[in-house]
């Protein structure tokens, strides 16, 4: 008989676990419930869309429901899943108004999350969010209006990005955060400060430690002063969206995300989580984690898919290794990216750690226009092994992260790092790379 996999929520994990439960197992029958327009679209191209930098929404969209349909999924758009009955094997899904019960055999839980929204800033609900296509489109046309001043509140990804985005069409942007630096969450104030002077030399406005407190038709409220805005985005971070877990008796985590193991098995059997609403493994810290990005959705969407086929047919399962939380952005023409873990969070997960920086050029240095960059490892005193990185630099410096996180998550030591036979030539680096160098400090800071 003919076995059902139903997915609640239809972008990156959601639709990468149906892709690959569907090819590995080509008779299930697929069902993705999505509340929007779109499914399997790029939500990090959002600001971009804003900005101008992408043309349409369609560029943004990886494939469509008819695609998913020649594979054999129904993908069904605008319905809204109101419940989960675990007991009988359903869910209760609503479009247009009507609401129809439909059962499963499998379920895949992947909402996603939505953009945070505290009680603690009074007004919030006056500020645009971005989290759909939709969201990004509306607030291209609000800018194509001819606005002139923005407040962007929140200065982590969604902010920054934003930020940018609104300053490229011309509007002038005061970006307020509650830390001393943009990226507080996810870089050191060091690397910080670099960031900062990237966001001023770009024009926007930068007010720091500045917690919000409301948000008026006037703009934005902060301890006895208001930033004026015509419109104000709310960048402050996201909250999974776990209500219908909650309600179905699907397990939280500490992090307030869906708890999962290494398979993305929830706590009920048949029903799987993964992406923005999930948490996963960090790989250094070993503590469970919800970290927001496409990249750790997909992949987690594809053991979700790999292990509802093994489920069926007897197949080994596939184990979700863990996250680094790399990531990487731009302001203006300087890039920064960060892999492993802050310093702050690497002493928060009881580890003594040391750091080696080091400021340098994204090429050699007589090169011509070789641009600044500050590079940082961070390693365990202990053990030397690398557990965390950060850079801020010009263009083609943000992508040394990437050898930074191979060095992570083989757990090398920065003293095997500072020796790695990288790659050199003029126009790409110093014959001594950056990660050499400041790898070879931080060894140094051990002793």
């Amino acid at each position: 008989m003919t076995q059902r996999l139903l997915v609640v929520g239809g972008d990156a994990a959601g639709m990468s676990a149906a892709s690959h439960a569907k090819r590995l197992v080509p008779d299930l029958e697929v069902i993705a419930f999505e509340r929007g327009n779109h499914v399997s679209y790029s939500a990090c191209g959002e600001p971009y869309l804003i900005g101008g930098e992408v043309s349409s929404i369609d560029r943004l969209v990886a494939r469509t429901p008819q695609q998913f349909a020649d594979q054999g999924i129904d993908v069904q758009l605008q319905t809204t899943v109101r419940g989960i009955d675990f007991d009988r094997r359903s869910v209760v899904v609503e479009k247009e108004g009507e609401r129809t019960r439909i059962g499963f055999d499998f379920l895949m839980y992947s909402t996603g999350a939505t953009p945070a929204r505290p009680d603690s800033i009074i007004g919030a609900d006056r500020a645009y969010g971005l989290r759909s296509l939709d969201d990004a489109a509306q607030l291209r046309d609000v800018v194509d209006g001819g606005v002139k001043k923005a407040a962007v509140v929140g200065a982590g990804y969604i902010g920054l990005e934003a930020a940018e985005a609104l300053c490229h069409r011309g509007v002038n942007v005061s970006l307020v955060t509650s830390g001393s630096h943009v990226l507080s969450g996810t870089i050191d104030p060091d690397i910080g400060a670099a960031a900062n002077e990237a966001c001023r030399r770009l024009g926007i406005e930068l007010v720091l430690s500045a917690p919000v407190y409301g948000i008026t038709a006037e703009g934005v409220a902060t301890g006895g002063d208001t930033i004026p805005a015509d419109f104000v985005v709310l960048g402050v971070g996201t909250d999974p969206e776990v209500e219908l877990a909650r309600e179905a008796g699907i397990a939280l985590g500490d992090s307030g995300a869906v708890a999962v193991n290494e398979f993305q098995e929830t706590n009920l059997e048949g029903v799987w989580s993964a992406g923005d609403c999930a948490e996963a493994t960090h790989r250094i810290s070993r503590r469970q984690v919800n970290i927001a990005l496409g990249t750790v959705a997909n992949k987690a969407g594809r053991i979700a898919g790999a292990n509802i086929a093994a489920s069926m047919n007897g197949s080994a399962k596939a184990r979700f290794p863990g996250v680094l939380g790399t990531a990487i952005t731009k302001v203006g023409e300087v890039e920064l990216a960060r892999t492993g873990l802050t310093s702050r969070q690497a002493e928060a997960a009881g580890l003594e750690v040391v750091s080696g920086t080091v400021n340098g050029t994204n090429t050699a240095g007589y090169w011509p226009n070789a641009a600044p960059v500050e590079l940082k490892v961070i390693a365990d005193r202990a053990t030397g092994r690398l557990v965390g990185a950060q850079i801020a630099g010009g263009p083609g410096s943000g992508k040394k992260i990437d050898g930074l996180a191979m060095a992570l998550w083989t757990e090398m030591a920065v003293e095997d790092l500072a020796w790695v036979d990288l790659a050199y030539a003029p126009p790409f680096s110093g014959v001594w790379d950056l990660i050499h160098i400041a790898s070879r400090r931080a060894a140094e800071a051990r002793a």
